[in-house]
């Protein structure tokens, strides 16, 4: 394994190493700041909730997702396959982590293949960033056979990363030229500092249809790139972003053009129930799977996700919604953090009852 390729490899593990062991913030989760409205006399039963749904354009049957990690080295392409086991199992799509070092050195290209042999009917989403030439994506898509393409967006992760890029005007232009022509749906992604509303409007205005907005509150890549450094000296930004909860309200006058996907800080069914009732298509996750897997195991993995689903139906006759849409209608109270947020930023949440 030459020089370059044992860097690369070096890194991906290390990102997993670190998201592992990144403990939860202690201060209160925006999450905590929605109430969902209970409902003492629900109209109908548990197995009468369908909680399916569209994501990229495809439909689901379940609103949950895996969403980026890992690839790139021998340890990550094992954890990518269970990953894949644990998609296959629960019928839900797996998105890899970023593709460049496969993209640059073909040899690291099976610690991704791994997800479609693994998981051979399934809905795979590959994963390129933003400075990837329109060829790179293509081979990215080709490599897994991608049903859909991420194109992740992380400025503050590469500022903060010690051999990170420092160039990005050609962003926009690359991801413009990737979405005209590319055979496959494409989703722009961030990566855990969320999205502002005029972020969101700058994408709709490439072309863009599909976001994962990404917020802040799960896998921090500001700290796990600080604590790359040799000196830790950005430490400071440790609690850099838009919290997902705030990325789904700034998303709110866009929804009707653009298909929202959440990820960022989900621990329990109730936090993926208020991003569906915020607007959300679908819910992903990422820490919480990837230290399932590898602590606990494939099947005790497979049972979460089952679980955690179940779960959902059950609040969601706690607020009395038989669908995703029902949710969305479905009545909520905001904490005062998240109403002087609205004010200031001059949001309106979607016509409901609140």
């Amino acid at each position: 394994m030459n020089k370059e390729i044992h860097q690369r490899s070096q890194r991906k593990n290390e990102h997993v190493k670190h998201a592992m062991h990144q403990k939860s913030s202690d201060t209160v989760s925006d999450f905590d700041m929605i109430t969902l409205l209970h409902h003492s006399l629900p109209d109908l039963n548990v197995d009468e909730v369908d909680l399916s749904t569209t994501m990229a354009g495809f439909d689901i049957p379940i609103p949950l997702y895996i969403n980026a990690m890992t690839g790139g080295s021998e340890w990550t392409k094992s954890i990518n396959a269970k990953l894949a086991a644990v998609a296959a199992a629960a019928g839900i799509p797996m998105a890899v982590g970023s593709m460049h070092a496969a993209i640059k050195h073909a040899e690291l290209a099976g610690s991704y293949r791994v997800v479609r042999e693994a998981n051979p009917d399934g809905l795979i989403f590959a994963n390129v960033g933003a400075d990837v030439s329109l060829e790179g994506a293509q081979q990215a898509v080709e490599m897994i056979r991608a049903d859909a393409l991420q194109i992740h967006v992380n400025a503050p992760q590469e500022l903060i990363m010690p051999e990170g890029d420092r160039d990005f005007k050609s962003w926009r232009q690359n991801i413009e030229r990737i979405l005209k022509h590319v055979d496959v749906p494409v989703i722009v992604k961030e990566v855990g500092f969320g999205m502002s509303r005029a972020s969101l409007q700058t994408l709709k205005d490439l072309g863009v249809r599909h976001v994962d907005i990404s917020g802040k509150g799960g896998t921090n890549f500001a700290r796990i790139e600080n604590a790359r450094r040799k000196s830790r000296d950005m430490a400071y930004l440790g609690d850099w972003g838009i919290s997902t909860v705030r990325t789904l309200l700034e998303s709110q006058s866009l929804q009707s053009d653009m298909s929202v996907m959440a990820s960022g800080g989900i621990i329990t069914p109730l936090d993926a129930m208020k991003c569906l009732a915020l607007g959300a298509r679908s819910v992903g996750m990422s820490r919480i799977l990837l230290k399932s897997v590898e602590e606990e195991g494939i099947e005790e993995t497979i049972d979460h996700v089952k679980d955690f689903h179940d779960q959902m139906k059950r609040i969601a006759v706690m607020i009395n919604a038989r669908t995703v849409g029902d949710v969305r209608e479905s009545p909520l109270v905001l904490g005062p953090e998240l109403l002087s947020w609205m004010t200031q930023r001059q949001l309106v949440l979607n016509e409901r009852e609140i």
